[in-house]
C-alpha cells in the first residue's frame, strides 16, 4: 500500500481559477475589483519572499495590489495609523499585516485594530469567535486550506477521528474548530503531549503544525489515515545545501496512509489560494451592503 500524493499545487490552482472567475463576476456587476493591501514591517527575507509572491497571486486573479514596505524600526503607533487609514479606504477590501512583526510590536493590538470585515487573514477575534461559534466569518487560510484538501479526500468526515497537532492561533486552533464544525472527533495535541503515538494511531485524520521536523512518526500512522503536512522545516545536508521537510515522516508514512500531502507541494500552495478566496468574500460582502 502506497497513499495518494494530495496535489496542493493543482487544488489550489484551480481554486485560484474559481475565484478569477468570481472577480471578473464582480467587477463585471460593480464596476471595480477586490482590493488586497499587504503590510510589511522590516526586511525578513522569507516574509518578503511571501509577500511578493502574494502581490503577484493578487494580479494573476484580477484584483488590485496594494503593498507598504516599513522599516523595521517602525513604531507600533505609525503602524496602527496606516491600518486605520487602510480601514477607512473603500478600495481596500482586504488587509493583511505580514507576521512576524518586530519585537518591538504588539501583534495582537496590530491585529484587533484590522476591520473584521477586511481580516483576510481571519485573525481578529471576531473572526476567531464567528468560527468557533460555527458561523461564517473570514476563516484563516492555511487551516481553510488543509480543511478542503481533507474533503476532496475524504468526502463527508462526520465522526471521524482527527488529531491536531499544534495549537496556535495561526493553524491548530482554527483546524481544530473546522474539524469540529464537520462533526469529527478532535484531539488537540503538541510537543507536551503525553502518549502522541497513541493520539495518532487512532486516527483517521492527522493535521501536524508543530513545526518540528520528522516528529511524527510513520509507524504512528493508522493505516489507510489521512495525513496533513503543515510543517515546513529548513534542514542542512552535509553537502551545505538544504532541503525542506516537514513535521511527518514522510517516508515511513507514505506506506501507511491512505492519502498525505508532500513537502513543499502540498498545503503551501493552498494558503495563497485561500487568501485570495477570502479576499473575493470580503469585496463581495462589502459590494451586497
Amino acid at each position: 500500500m502506497s497513499a495518494v500524493l494530495i496535489d496542493g499545487k493543482a487544488r489550489a490552482a484551480a481554486l485560484r481559477a474559481e475565484v478569477a472567475t468570481g472577480v471578473a463576476a464582480l467587477v463585471a456587476a460593480h464596476g471595480r475589483a477586490p482590493g488586497l493591501t499587504v503590510v510589511l514591517v522590516g526586511d525578513d527575507p522569507a516574509s518578503a519572499v511571501y509577500v511578493g509572491s502574494k502581490g503577484k497571486a493578487t494580479r494573476e486573479a484580477g484584483m488590485i495590489s496594494g503593498e507598504y514596505r516599513l522599516p523595521a524600526d517602525t513604531s507600533e503607533a505609525d503602524l496602527l495609523a496606516l491600518v486605520a487609514t487602510l480601514n477607512a479606504d473603500p478600495a481596500v477590501d482586504g488587509i493583511l499585516v505580514q507576521m512576524p512583526l518586530p519585537k518591538h510590536m504588539d501583534s495582537d493590538r496590530v491585529i484587533a485594530a484590522i476591520d473584521p470585515a477586511k481580516d483576510v487573514d481571519g485573525l481578529h477575534p471576531i473572526n476567531t469567535g464567528l468560527l468557533v461559534s460555527g458561523r461564517d466569518g473570514l476563516v484563516p487560510c492555511t487551516p481553510s486550506g488543509c480543511m478542503l484538501l481533507i474533503k476532496e479526500a475524504l468526502g463527508n468526515i462526520a465522526g471521524a477521528e482527527a488529531v491536531v497537532i499544534g495549537r496556535s492561533i495561526l493553524v491548530g486552533k482554527p483546524m481544530a474548530a473546522l474539524l469540529t464544525n464537520a462533526s469529527a472527533t478532535v484531539t488537540v495535541a503538541h510537543s507536551r503531549t503525553r502518549d502522541l503515538a497513541g493520539h495518532v494511531a487512532r486516527a483517521d485524520i492527522v493535521v501536524a503544525a508543530v513545526g518540528i521536523p520528522g516528529m511524527v512518526k510513520g509507524e504512528w500512522i493508522k493505516p489507510g489515515a489521512c495525513v496533513i503536512d503543515v510543517g515546513i522545516n529548513r534542514i542542512a545536508l552535509p553537502d551545505g545545501k538544504t532541503h525542506l521537510v516537514g513535521d511527518v515522516d514522510f517516508d515511513g508514512a507514505v506506506g501507511r496512509a491512505g492519502w498525505i500531502t508532500p513537502v513543499p507541494g502540498g498545503v503551501g500552495p493552498m494558503t495563497i489560494a485561500c487568501l485570495l478566496a477570502n479576499t473575493l468574500k470580503a469585496a463581495s460582502a462589502r459590494a451586497a451592503g
